[in-house]
């Protein structure tokens, strides 16, 4: 990131603790938020996610930042043997665990918790590893790309998906009311956590997108990176190989 941003402006503890706090307190309504805000178009993003993991048929898959588990649910339809969701916020775990288990998945969507920068798992064990909307909120980047680029395979595809923001008018103009004004006042109105999507916001205009993107996953080991622009510019989905 261009800077450091963090939820809570005053807190004494670092931004991992902060986003644990944060996603903690959001949990319980995140995903009917995250629909209204999004208009639901993350739904569409995230199927692209999975048209793009399914190409090489992988039976091990890892989903970090998962959450609620919104895409390790998606993924079970591509019929691997072990899906793998990863997340720092017990609380959306919880949640997370609760979906899977209505839809008789437990079997297959295993939920830890835990974060990028120490995942539990030997070198060179995942087909593919994903990232919805959360690389942003590593507490460092480069640290948790490195540990995400250690336990994929050679040959392993990574893609993220991230929020972006527009270049070309007037989608860039529309973007930033939307950022700065219709996000936080939705978060306010109807989250237990004034503050969160504030963060949230910050978060998404701060992270380097695109091209300076794909230069920090080479950076870090990555190769064949490209980025897909979706709906306008808001969002992008990277792709990387592991060599």
């Amino acid at each position: 990131m261009s800077k450091n941003i963090t939820p809570y402006k005053d807190s004494q503890f670092g931004k991992k603790e902060q986003v644990t706090k944060m996603f903690d307190a959001i949990s319980t309504n995140y995903d009917g938020l995250n629909r209204l805000i999004s208009f639901g178009i993350d739904v569409k993003w995230r199927k692209k996610v999975i048209q793009l993991i399914g190409k090489n048929n992988p039976k091990k898959i890892l989903d970090i930042a998962t959450g609620t588990g919104d895409l390790a649910i998606m993924m079970a339809d591509l019929k691997p043997k072990e899906i793998i969701g990863l997340d720092i916020s017990s609380g959306m775990l919880e949640v997370g665990k609760e979906k899977i288990s209505q839809k008789n998945l437990s079997a297959l969507i295993k939920m830890i918790l835990g974060d990028s920068e120490n995942i539990p798992f030997e070198d060179n064990y995942f087909d593919a590893i994903t990232v919805s909307f959360g690389v942003r909120n590593f507490e460092n980047l480069n640290k948790g790309l490195k540990e995400i680029f250690r336990v994929l395979k050679p040959g392993g595809t990574f893609v993220v998906l991230e929020t972006a923001v527009p270049t070309k008018t007037p989608y860039k103009q529309g973007y930033q009311i939307h950022s700065k004004f219709v996000l936080p006042f939705i978060g306010k109105l109807f989250s237990k956590d004034k503050t969160a999507y504030s963060y949230l916001s910050e978060s998404a205009n701060a992270f380097p997108f695109g091209k300076d993107f794909n230069n920090i996953l080479e950076k870090n080991g990555f190769s064949n990176c490209i980025d897909i622009p979706v709906t306008f510019g808001v969002a992008s989905i990277y792709i990387a190989i592991k060599k």
